[in-house]
């Protein structure tokens, strides 16, 4: 369970993004884009153009995700939508208007939503999703669409989607605007990350152990002969790694690990550079910026190199022992344990990036090309072990090109692999529900909505209409005898959901409020652009949003 999430942050057959190298994006584009480009880059949008997604019901919810997905430019969008404009749409969806009333709702929307961006492609299909599903052509239409955003759909249907697009591995993300209640849950089969984007990642500079280029660069450092002008311009890289040649020469191998070691190296290294700046102004203190940044990166730049938990979970991960597939993601993550195993001696590939520092330019890019240089051999050692793998198994080198690798190394430190559930088998009662009953020990946790929300459906699969759309006391009465029946089947009887929950459930008959659409919807629609770029970590499964409390919680069924 996460309690916290984030929700700021084109689809190949084998759920791997693009490499960068063929995106382009023009002058135009770059001034129009330019606060999102500097989020995922110009790959990731050339990859959110290439898409084509599919919004089953254009209600106010699916129109608040069309419109936050047009404007950023995805490549296009198709609205499936059989219902006629009603008043009550004209009432809470802005994209609609009076004198449509009695329209055909998808199309109508689709006019308006268009007018936001002139580069989105979009259209409407007026038909029942019950004969598109029956239709023998339905699984070509659907493999056109990158992702399905379905809202506005009982819970029979629903389940008949799911189960559809779970079968052709299509993504699925199921969105609700219930009163004040919002509700995202995302199926998919597998997605994998390379550019997850983490919150905090420490730069990758190997001073526990140099490659040899690092170690020559070093020891061209002569830090007793430098003048005050070249002392007080070195990369504190170098002085790190001096001081740590003097620390395993008295201390032996390894890093100062503990804060009493830390500590003391810290005062050793600004002693001694303390002493070398004053030397050249008579022995009187001052100060100098690369002195400075050397002691505050103590903690974070001597840290040991190693490979994340999450990078030997992959690697022992059955698609890539056994690699039955030719997937390109599972083919690199193959080829970069065995790069782990060989070349690198039990680490991941040298990034090639450096932070800034105060530097003189030369020594500065002499130091940025050295790191680079050894990113470049450790991507061609890579991309060898690759087409070693593909001339094992019969498959084409046009499979991986050098390019996707090279980018597969610089970011392999940061990959993320979901597999998610399919939420007809939610509904069939076959995923776990014990971690759902440990947050329902708390009566007022928002797990709550989502026990709600679930008798909703039954309760609308039961009666025809949801609680509260018709007649709120009767009503009443009747979720009562749903919820403890669902929670019987859960085998959580012993939870109890307090009366206001059950009365404010009713009382919002599932309308949808704008405000919660609008929220909701802009939610949605950053996690669609998560999986179509293959950017970020999406949400793992489901969220629930409290407009009350404007709390969300995370949960994973």
């Amino acid at each position: 369970i996460q309690i916290k999430i984030s929700l700021f942050k084109m689809s190949l057959t084998d759920s791997c993004p693009n490499s960068p190298n063929s995106a382009v994006i023009s002058n135009e584009k770059s001034k129009r884009y330019d606060r999102q480009l500097r989020l995922w880059g110009d790959h990731g949008q050339a990859a959110l153009e290439l898409s084509h997604v599919c919004l089953i019901n254009a209600t106010a919810l699916g129109t608040e995700i069309l419109k936050s997905l047009v404007q950023p430019g995805i490549g296009g969008f198709t609205i499936i939508d059989w219902e006629s404009v009603t008043e009550e749409d004209v009432g809470n969806n802005f994209f609609l208007t009076v004198d449509q009333i009695g329209q055909n709702r998808g199309q109508a929307a689709t006019n308006l939503i268009l007018e936001l961006n002139p580069d989105v492609n979009g259209k409407c299909i007026d038909e029942q999703l019950t004969s598109i599903l029956a239709s023998p052509d339905a699984s070509g239409m659907f493999k056109r669409f990158n992702i399905v955003i379905a809202n506005g759909l009982n819970e029979k249907l629903l389940s008949q989607l799911s189960s559809y697009l779970w079968d052709l591995s299509i993504p699925l993300i199921i969105c609700r605007s219930y009163g004040l209640v919002g509700h995202i849950r995302i199926q998919i089969k597998e997605h994998c990350v390379i550019e997850s984007h983490p919150d905090s990642s420490l730069d990758d500079l190997r001073l526990d152990r140099p490659f040899p280029g690092l170690v020559k660069y070093m020891n061209e450092q002569n830090i007793e002969t430098m003048d005050k002008a070249t002392f007080t311009h070195t990369p504190q890289l170098v002085f790190l790694y001096k001081a740590l040649e003097r620390w395993r020469q008295d201390k032996g191998d390894g890093l100062p690990m503990s804060r009493m070691e830390k500590a003391e190296f810290k005062a050793n290294l600004e002693e001694s550079l303390r002493k070398k700046l004053s030397s050249y102004s008579n022995g009187e203190y001052s100060d100098a910026e690369n002195i400075d940044e050397c002691l505050k990166a103590v903690n974070t730049a001597l840290v040991p190199t190693k490979i994340p938990s999450n990078i030997v979970e992959l690697f022992s991960d059955e698609a890539c022992q056994k690699l039955e597939t030719p997937s390109k993601f599972w083919i690199m993550v193959r080829a970069l344990k065995d790069f782990v195993n060989k070349e690198g001696m039990k680490a991941l590939p040298v990034r090639g990036s450096l932070p800034d520092m105060h530097s003189d330019s030369e020594r500065y890019v002499s130091l940025q090309n050295t790191y680079r240089h050894q990113a470049t051999l450790d991507a061609d050692a890579v991309y060898k072990h690759v087409l070693r793998i593909l001339d094992e198994r019969g498959w084409s080198h046009n499979l991986v090109t050098e390019a996707d690798v090279r980018f597969f190394s610089k970011n392999a430190h940061a990959l993320r692999l979901q597999r998610g559930t399919s939420y007809a088998a939610e509904i069939a009662l076959k995923t776990d529900v014990q971690t759902l009953g440990c947050l329902l020990e708390d009566p007022d946790s928002d797990a709550v909505f989502y026990v709600l929300l679930r008798a909703a459906d039954r309760f609308e699969t039961e009666y025809g209409s949801y609680p509260g759309s018709l007649e709120v006391d009767v009503d009443v009465g009747r979720l009562k005898c749903v919820l403890v029946r669902l929670l019987s089947e859960w085998g959580l009887s012993s939870v109890s959901i307090k009366d206001e929950y059950i009365h404010e459930f009713c009382r919002y008959g599932a309308s949808e409020i704008h405000s919660v659409a609008a929220f909701v919807g802009g939610c949605a629609a950053q996690e669609v652009i998560k999986i179509v770029t293959h950017q970020y970590v999406p949400v793992d499964n489901t969220i629930i949003y409290n407009a009350m409390h404007q709390t969300i919680l995370s949960l994973k069924m």
